[in-house]
């Protein structure tokens, strides 16, 4: 390992406990982060022991501990009793609780969440209408046919539309989008059930359903023009919706 070497200004010396516990927690996730990516380390592989790490970073096994846990929270590394640390798979959750903490102590509101997902989602069908394989293609439609299915039952309906979006996401074959879509979970679920509580009429319910078929079908397609107009349609009827509902 090249930690020592690597942070050798930091950590060398008998002066390191004077720097401050948050400030050795905080490089020593620097160290482990760079670590990682100089090891050229993979989902699975795992990390050096916590009394290894200590040693070689000359800190106690505490910070180490600390940054571990620290990494963990952000879903870099995994966690596990009684095992060593490994490297994570990537996820949605530290973003999704971002997203949230955000929105309920009004750092953003939910127009401007729209507002990004509906240039992010735009783009998803326009890419899935691409790349999609036939069997993508086919789940797609009958995830939109499943909501036709459920739209007396808005339980069901909402866990639906949600894999709708994920299955339109992965078909677009960029991760990133899936991670994006994956982060929006959370709050969508919140604001779901009161969009769907403002539709005043039948007409307006069947309106988002329908339009989600559209999507499906546009995709299944091969045209990404009408996959992107009708996903275009959907976050303008969504968002007047939540502005019926008095939600900004």
């Amino acid at each position: 390992m090249q930690f020592r070497h690597n942070l050798s200004y930091r950590f060398g010396g008998s002066g390191l406990e004077q720097v401050g516990s948050s400030g050795l927690v905080s490089d020593a996730i620097g160290a482990i982060s760079r670590h990682i990516r100089e090891m050229d380390m993979m989902p699975g592989d795992k990390l050096p022991s916590e009394a290894l790490l200590s040693k070689e970073l000359n800190v106690s096994r505490t910070v180490v501990r600390e940054a571990f846990r620290s990494l963990a929270a952000m879903r870099i590394i995994e966690l596990a009793t009684g095992k060593r640390a490994t490297v994570a798979q990537i996820d949605h959750g530290a973003m999704s609780l971002m997203i949230e903490h955000g929105v309920h102590t009004d750092q953003i509101n939910i127009q401007q969440i729209y507002d990004v997902r509906r240039t992010i989602e735009t783009r998803i069908v326009t890419l899935a209408s691409i790349r999609r394989s036939d069997e993508e293609a086919a789940a797609i439609l009958a995830l939109a046919a499943r909501m036709q299915d459920s739209a007396d039952d808005p339980e069901a309906l909402l866990e639906h539309d949600l894999a709708f979006h994920t299955a339109l996401a992965r078909a677009s074959r960029n991760p990133v989008y899936s991670l994006l879509i994956g982060a929006f979970q959370g709050i969508t679920r919140q604001t779901w059930p009161i969009g769907w509580k403002s539709r005043p009429t039948q007409a307006s319910r069947d309106l988002m359903v329908s339009t989600h078929l559209d999507i499906a079908r546009a995709v299944a397609a091969g045209d990404p023009q009408q996959a992107m107009a009708a996903m275009t349609l959907h976050f303008d009827e969504s968002v007047r919706a939540l502005l019926t509902a008095g939600l900004s």
